[in-house]
């Protein structure tokens, strides 16, 4: 009879584009986004939390017309007992899932609608440095106003979010456009119609790479082409000089002044309805902003934000962080964008058949985590807990009264609950939990009704830099009464701040 084949031992290993978080890489995040909230809370956001899975059909747009949609998004087909099973898949962002619950409880939700909701959304996408499957968003949305005060509230608040969780002013700028502007921009241009589609779309990708390419850059793509180092050529619109300049001159047309600005883009799209249309709500935002406090400190109209504009209706806004850090090759760069949005009207109307309008923006969490770090504002070494050792096995009741004695007084402790026949590795696994005090209590101790406490931090200091007379007169550990326990320790925590 055949041996059978051992089965081989599974890999451990965090799958392809996915990370793992521990310690401070939650408690931050989890610190960060309770700031968040208590932003959205008072403007008078309710919390919302959607399931992870939504049906394929709801997250249509996002996916290609395959027999497997999974291109984009992470499927699974539902069976049900039948061939024809519906299709499932991890949330692509959490902007789909608000269109749904938009639609499926539009009779009960109040009108307009104001919402928040964080959590992770997943992308089955080519991963690399810094770019993961699954990430945190953290997204705020109105539904069901068409006002442009809707927009205005949103960047007001993102601004008030930003200062909330350590970025101070003057370190960030929120920048606002408007989509009808540059299909104003489009239409002197002679590029509106359903004829011109092809080279609209090709504007719209030539000028967001504006950042990236600079304005002779782009100046080629909205021309014949243009060729980069390698060689490789990429085919531009075929618009003429007048053309270009037109272009050109929408994402070039920031000025000293909010009302400057809107002053010369209002001169570029003379002529255009939709385009005066989206200069005159630009200037409500501005005005709206103004009467709140909200300066040019803060908030700017400024035509060089092209983001996503091909989703867009109307407003658009991202959040720049403009203090310099070290890339990965070592050179300065500004920080950029850790946050966008802008108004989307047709979305919801993929359930109803009727236009909604609706206004969000989205925060990349990690991307501000990263900042809130690179400022120095997180990312120390949080404290562990207090461990109480353990001297005697059998006294093990002991150990936990005192435990939960700090614990009831608001002091994080736990009792060593590795094997307790070598203190020294208690003591390790104390300096590995980073924890701030030992406590210990052998037979001694007891009959005496008193405990060591042990000041690791110091201990450790001790060790490292002070002379013989100064360890002698800072000793990091005491003996202290058993009915001073909490005092004690809350001392010593309070010691090291």
């Amino acid at each position: 009879m055949a041996k059978p084949k051992k089965q081989p031992r599974p890999k451990a290993e965090t799958p392809k584009g996915f990370r793992d978080y521990f310690g401070t890489d939650v408690t931050e995040r989890q610190e960060m986004l309770a700031k968040i909230a208590a932003v959205y809370h008072r403007y008078g956001f309710d919390p919302l939390e959607t399931s992870a899975v939504e049906t394929v059909e709801a997250l249509g747009k996002f996916l290609p017309d395959v027999d497997r949609p999974n291109e984009g998004v992470f499927a699974f087909k539902e069976d049900g007992g039948s061939e024809d099973g519906t299709w499932l898949a991890l949330r692509y962002d959490m902007t789909a899932p608000l269109a749904r619950v938009a639609a499926q409880f539009r009779n009960d939700l109040p009108t307009p609608y104001r919402r928040y909701t964080m959590g992770p959304v997943w992308r089955n996408e080519k991963p690399g440095p810094g770019r993961f499957r699954q990430f945190y968003q953290c997204d705020a949305d109105t539904v069901g106003s068409a006002s442009v005060a809707a927009d205005a509230e949103i960047c007001g608040m993102l601004a008030e979010t930003l200062e909330a969780v350590g970025i101070e002013r003057g370190d960030y700028i929120i920048r606002v456009n408007n989509r009808k502007v540059l299909n104003g921009v489009m239409e002197v241009a002679g590029l509106s119609g359903d004829d011109k589609e092809a080279e609209r779309g090709i504007v719209l990708r030539a000028i967001d790479k504006l950042d990236k390419f600079g304005a002779e850059g782009v100046r080629q793509l909205l021309g014949e082409g243009r060729m980069d180092e390698s060689g490789d050529f990429t085919k531009g619109a075929g618009l003429s000089d007048a053309q270009t300049d037109i272009v050109l001159g929408f994402t070039n047309a920031k000025r000293d002044s909010g009302a400057a600005t809107v002053a010369a883009l209002k001169d570029l799209v003379m002529g255009s309805g939709a385009g005066l249309q989206g200069v005159e709500e630009l200037e409500e935002i501005a005005d709206l902003l103004a009467a709140q406090g909200f300066g040019a400190d803060r908030i700017v109209i400024d035509p060089s934000v092209v983001r996503g504009l091909g989703y867009y209706t109307g407003p658009v806004y991202e959040a720049e962080l403009t203090f310099d850090v070290q890339n990965d090759k070592g050179q300065t760069v500004q920080f950029g964008s850790v946050a966008g949005g802008g108004r989307y009207d047709d979305l919801v109307k993929r359930f109803t058949g009727q236009e909604v309008p609706a206004t969000g923006v989205s925060i990349g969490v990690d991307r501000l985590l990263a900042a809130l770090r690179a400022k120095g504002r997180i990312g120390g070494t949080a404290p562990g807990p207090v461990i109480v050792t353990v001297m005697d096995r059998d006294r093990m009741a002991d150990y936990q009264a005192m435990a939960a004695t700090l614990r009831a007084a608001g002091i994080r402790a736990e009792v060593y609950l590795g094997n307790p026949k070598n203190f020294g590795n208690q003591l390790k696994y104390a300096d590995k939990r980073e924890s701030p005090v030992a406590v210990i209590q052998g037979s001694d101790e007891a009959a005496r009704g008193v405990v060591q406490l042990k000041d690791l931090i110091l201990g450790a200091k001790l060790a490292q830099e002070a002379t013989l007379e100064e360890w002698k007169s800072q000793p990091a550990q005491v003996e202290v009464p058993l009915a001073d326990l909490v005092a004690q320790v809350r001392a010593l925590l309070d010691r090291h701040g």
